[in-house]
């Protein structure tokens, strides 16, 4: 009986290890199965969070992919020159129209190229895409502080190029107009300080060529348009232009008849570097000899932008010139240069840059309006 007892009671302390046994086994699995799920919770709520970051980081990483390549930017084409064909050259003024366009030239020609700028009427976005070129280099200066070019020039045995005008020869007796013709300009009228002060520019450099031995070509630029033209500049070209894509009247002072002749940019660039390089020390004219008149003029103008604008007539502006054509016979002998840009096609392509101007403009809620012709100061609308 004793012995049955102590059975019973082993066979209940192996059941009550089993069951403990079990119940360890129970927890266990209660344990592990409630860790599962959280984990698995926890992976999906991480997912999820992983998800937002994800949606919140990419367009970081997509500026941040923008401004690596615009580390890495990729200029215009440029030859490249040996040290004794390369030049080093200083254009001041070369961030506006016609020196934004030189500096293009000389660059892609493989020179060293430094521009000088006060940004008054030119714009760092005309030469921005040189910036960080290890051929250029850009100086935010006004010559109201005087660099003193010409010393410079003697110093290091440079040659100086003097960018002239028409304007010297005032409103011509003699037509059309050669580089022997000495002008005919009213010297205390309004158009004075821009023609006398390009004449005195003139007389300046010759006259330090011969006191000082340093080489001086002067080009004598007659009416010249293009894309990067200051759209306020007041100018035939950009009034013209920006009148008919506004769809305000074409304001022409006088009764039209007055005559310019028109360079698309591009050429008066190509006559400015062929004449830096020749042995031509006396002024030469650059302009194109087809003659047009201002009326003739605002008509076409109307006509490529297929504009309603209509036509107005204002009273004429004091001393305007009533002819204007170069004589380029020097420039096609000596430099072998005359223009090449047909004018319908200079003005498409000068009207395609003032639309886009004009969008970008718009988009910025500034739209600029064409200036009126100054009666009493400064140059006439027809320069």
């Amino acid at each position: 009986m004793m012995r049955m007892s102590w059975m019973i009671t082993v066979i209940n302390r192996r059941m009550m290890k089993i069951l403990i046994a079990l119940a360890l086994i129970a927890y266990i699995a209660s344990v592990w199965g409630t860790y599962a799920n959280m984990r698995s919770i926890q992976e999906h709520g991480e997912m999820k969070i992983e998800q937002r970051i994800d949606e919140a980081v990419a367009p970081l990483r997509e500026k941040i992919r923008e401004l690596e390549l615009s580390f890495t930017q990729k200029y215009p084409p440029v030859k490249f020159l040996s040290e004794k064909d390369r030049k080093r050259i200083l254009i001041t003024g070369g961030a506006g129209f016609v020196g934004s366009h030189l500096t293009d030239k000389l660059m892609m020609d493989g020179h060293e190229v430094t521009v000088v700028d006060n940004f008054f009427t030119g714009r760092k976005r005309n030469v921005e895409h040189w910036i960080g070129h290890e051929n250029f280099e850009l100086i935010n200066h006004d010559v109201v502080e005087p660099l003193y070019i010409e010393g410079l020039a003697k110093r290091v045995g440079a040659r100086l190029l003097l960018a002239s005008t028409s304007e010297v020869y005032g409103d011509p007796e003699v037509h059309p107009q050669n580089e022997e013709y000495w002008g005919h300009v009213n010297p205390i009228g309004p158009r004075a300080c821009y023609d006398e002060g390009k004449r005195v520019a003139e007389t300046m450099c010759y006259a330090y060529m011969k006191q000082e031995g340093v080489e001086v070509r002067v080009a004598r630029i007659f009416n010249t348009f293009g894309s990067r033209m200051h759209m306020n500049d007041g100018r035939v070209v950009s009034n013209f232009i920006l009148q008919a894509l506004q769809g305000e009247p074409l304001t022409v002072y006088g009764s039209g008849s007055q005559t310019r002749a028109f360079q698309y940019v591009s050429d008066l660039v190509n006559g400015l570097v062929s004449l830096m390089n020749s042995n031509i020390s006396s002024p030469v004219n650059l302009g194109n000899p087809e003659e047009h008149t201002i009326l003739e003029f605002a008509q076409l103008i109307k006509s490529l932008v297929v504009s309603r604008s209509h036509i107005q007539f204002l009273p004429e502006a004091q001393d305007d010139p009533q002819r204007r054509r170069p004589d380029i016979r020097k420039a096609k002998m000596l430099l072998g240069w005359e223009p090449v840009v047909p004018l319908e096609e200079g003005l498409n392509k000068t009207i395609q840059y003032f639309s886009r101007e004009l969008e970008h403009q718009a988009n910025n809620q500034y739209i600029p309006k064409p200036k009126a012709a100054r009666m009493k100061k400064g140059r006439p609308r027809h320069n």
